[in-house]
């Protein structure tokens, strides 16, 4: 696809490019919802609307994108088959519906990739071959398979039939929330804010349009900003974690975007856990990353009516657990402390009578006699305990202290 273009590819991404993409996937995609959210609009000052893309079938958006350029190849093509360098959604998205339409697919992957995206893309249709070591050798390879056997090349982000897939989002965001000031949308190869961006433009002239990424991997922000910034890190936000950003979207997002802005780890953590809680819905990294921003710069949004786009529900379930685990630990939920104790008789009795008396469940229990610096007859006592929140676990700390215990919180890092 990126060395043929289609027939949408001759001509420059616009309003009706998208709208023509729109028409051409029609039901084939999930008409996913945007709803306004009460709760996450009273926690951030603004009016939150959310895209529920993380309903698609593969549980991404990318399926927008991929399903169009599909649709814009000729006979041939469709018959010789397609090929893409994936470790992710794209990877989902296209296997998927190429497997409906009857378009072999074959996805190229590192071969480090974890067996659960290689298990979930062959289950949708696609044939994996792994190579390398890194996604750009998967990538190399990919188009050098793309050359020996005759297949498409479909780009999972820098080409104007990908974009205007994904530009069909904001479509349904303004039928659905018509007043929308501002839209928040993660940045990664910046084929979703590209297309996203150029319909949300057409529609509604004045309205904001910011941009998300992670700081472990600012390649947008750093390109657009004529700054040379790291990208590398394992970041929560893998979806938008792209060292090196598409030419095409680049320039695109140069003339469209406002404002990008970069969050960090545990700010999207946070948002991963707060959809869960209050939306009742699961997102991966990237998914929760305009909300993320919000929190994070409630200012910049206040009184606004901000639609933001949970772009994927694809995280890995001990992954999921880990982060809500955390959440609960920086809330005060949940909380590990270091309490110096004689050894003796009864000494675990009495600290954990303080536990009792400030109604505070403990979890685990965990000596330390021998690898410490303490006096032969002294020892360290984690416990682990669960409070209601960070003020009933400092009333636990103050009753520990009154008592005569040296107590210190076990942060995270």
């Amino acid at each position: 696809m990126a060395d043929a273009p289609s027939s949408a590819s001759d001509s420059s991404l616009s309003l009706e490019t998208i709208r023509a993409a729109k028409a051409r996937i029609g039901d084939a995609i999930v008409r996913t919802p945007t709803l306004k959210s009460i709760t996450l609009s009273q926690l951030t000052g603004a009016n939150i609307w959310l895209k529920f893309e993380n309903l698609q079938f593969t549980a991404a958006y990318k399926e927008r994108g991929a399903l169009n350029a599909l649709l814009l190849l000729d006979p041939e093509r469709r018959a010789r088959g397609v090929i893409a360098a994936s470790a992710g959604n794209h990877a989902q998205g296209l296997s998927y519906h190429g497997t409906r339409l009857g378009v072999p697919v074959t996805i190229v992957m590192p071969k480090p990739t974890p067996t659960v995206k290689i298990m979930q893309t062959e289950a949708v249709g696609g044939k994996v071959v792994l190579h390398g070591e890194t996604f750009d050798d998967a990538y190399k390879h990919a188009r050098q398979l793309e050359q020996e056997m005759g297949l498409t090349f479909v780009h999972p982000f820098d080409h104007p039939d990908i974009v205007a897939g994904q530009g069909t989002i904001a479509l349904e965001m303004f039928e659905d929330a018509p007043d929308l000031d501002m839209l928040v949308v993660p940045i990664g190869g910046g084929g979703l804010m590209s297309g996203v961006g150029t319909a949300a433009r057409a529609l509604k002239p004045d309205i904001g349009l910011i941009g998300v990424q992670a700081e472990l991997y600012p390649s947008m922000y750093a390109k657009i900003n004529g700054k040379q910034m790291p990208c590398e890190g394992d970041t929560l936000a893998e979806g938008i974690a792209v060292k090196v950003p598409g030419e095409f979207t680049s320039k695109i997002i140069e003339g469209l975007v406002d404002e990008i802005l970069l969050v960090g780890e545990s700010e999207m953590e946070t948002a991963v856990s707060l959809l869960l809680q209050i939306e009742k819905t699961v997102v991966e990294g990237a998914g929760a990353a305009g909300l993320a921003a919000v929190m994070a710069n409630k200012e910049k949004f206040a009184g606004k009516n901000v639609g933001l786009i949970l772009c994927g529900g694809n995280i890995d379930t001990r992954l999921l657990a880990n982060v809500l685990l955390r959440d609960l630990v920086r809330s005060g939920r949940l909380a590990r402390l270091r309490i110096r104790l004689k050894d003796r008789p009864g000494a675990l009795y009495h600290v954990a009578r303080v536990f009792d008396q400030e109604q505070v469940n403990i979890i685990e229990i965990y000596h330390q006699r021998v690898f410490t610096s303490l006096p032969a007859k002294g020892l360290i006592t984690d416990i682990e305990c669960e409070t209601r929140d960070r003020a009933h676990l400092e009333r636990l700390i103050g009753a520990l202290e009154k008592d005569g215990y040296e107590v210190a919180p076990v942060e995270l890092a």
